[in-house]
């Protein structure tokens, strides 16, 4: 049983959860929080299943400066997240991301780029043969420009997600293990939740922070986001040559990968994919639409052997596939959504978990105005899109 009465309670403990209890708890030391996660070993939670990366190369300005504020962050990580001179190592790896652009997108990747410069990031648009120079073993034939991103990277998120949870913790934040059923309102408020056990625990704010598993939380206070939760897989796997430095490259046809260790990791949106907790691995889709595109893409990759493979949930946002955050219209206003990253959670979570503390001790945004990204739109079903989703 878990009993009792806080200032915020947060439900879900992954990075999204555990980033807003560090931010509230740095802010507001005296603060009573609860972070109310139903499993700690996080066995099948999103964020350790990530392929991890940060990346700066965005179609919106509000995406770009999240992520502009998520990798300083995570590069001064280990300081942030000290205990007693111990610092987390996240592993960040700043080997860049390389979008690869077709014809028909070209004068679309122009203005995306000025965007991107306008704001600060130093995203570069390659020619095809100034992509050859630099990754000689990649075939751009086919290719019209490559957006690099010099200072993107990716990290470590397991190492992420313990660092905040152990820091959120050792400032004071409540670490709850259970299943949290439903969220309990009275006259216009939320007033707690209930857990799975039948225990209650009330507070003044709630966040749910939820992932993919948000959408039926948020329905029992009559708050509807259209998130499922959607299988994505990743592969992992080896080749017998030694290629040169390579970056994490987006193709045209909807494949990623990257280097991993000896390796490295690959995979592949399926836009047909159902919704539901669906963690078993389909390597059919790996054998007919991920492996021959990226062979010819990457030649080398022609042999090569898989060695493992994962899957994990995305909370996708059906509505335009970006984050869904704040109260929703006319519903309680001391409930905060956050959830809806769709596969971009793990590089915005410091900037999300900064602008709920905003919402709670503030009352509004303060560093950055993520109005646009709140749920008005959802209700009136007015897309807000970003054409660099993967």
């Amino acid at each position: 049983m878990a009993d009792g009465r806080f200032d915020v309670i947060i439900v879900g403990g992954g990075v999204m959860g555990c980033s807003s209890a560090w931010h509230l708890m740095t802010r507001a030391p005296d603060l009573k929080v609860a972070v109310i996660e139903r499993d700690p070993t996080y066995a099948h939670a999103s964020t350790p299943r990530s392929a991890g990366g940060v990346r700066q190369q965005f179609s919106i300005a509000e995406n770009i400066e999240m992520s502009q504020y998520g990798l300083g962050f995570y590069q001064a990580f280990g300081d942030h997240m000290a205990i007693d001179g111990d610092k987390p190592d996240v592993g960040l790896r700043q080997q860049g991301y390389l979008f690869l652009i077709g014809d028909q997108s070209r004068e679309t990747a122009l203005a995306v780029n000025a965007l991107q410069r306008d704001l600060g990031a130093k995203n570069e648009l390659l020619e095809p043969d100034a992509i050859k120079q630099r990754f000689p073993s990649l075939h751009v034939g086919d290719v019209a420009l490559g957006s690099f991103g010099p200072e993107d990277g990716w990290m470590d998120p397991h190492a992420i997600l313990q660092g905040f949870r152990k820091k959120a913790g050792a400032l004071g934040a409540n670490h709850i293990t259970g299943s949290v059923d439903s969220i309990t309102c009275a006259d216009g408020r939320a007033t707690g939740v209930v857990l799975g056990d039948g225990s209650r625990v009330d507070g003044d704010h709630i966040v749910c922070a939820a992932g993919a598993w948000s959408a039926a939380l948020l329905r029992t206070a009559s708050v509807d986001v259209p998130v499922d939760p959607v299988r994505r897989m990743v592969f992992y796997f080896e080749i017998r040559e030694e290629l040169e430095p390579l970056p994490l490259l987006i193709d045209m046809t909807g494949f990623y990968f990257r280097p991993e260790g000896r390796g490295y990791i690959c995979g592949k949106s399926n836009p047909a994919e159902p919704a539901g907790d669906n963690f078993e691995v389909d390597h059919t889709w790996f054998e007919t639409e991920i492996w021959p595109a990226m062979a010819e893409r990457c030649p080398p990759f022609e042999a090569l052997k898989v060695m493992n493979a994962w899957a994990g949930l995305y909370d996708v946002n059906r509505l335009d596939e970006n984050m869904i955050i704040g109260p929703w219209p006319d519903g309680p206003a001391n409930l905060y959504v956050l959830c809806g990253f769709s596969g971009h959670g793990l590089q915005q979570a410091p900037a999300a978990g900064r602008a709920i503390a905003e919402l709670v001790l503030d009352g509004g945004y303060v560093s950055l105005d993520l109005s646009r990204l709140g749920c008005a739109r959802v209700k009136t079903g007015e897309p807000f899109r970003e054409a660099a989703i993967v």
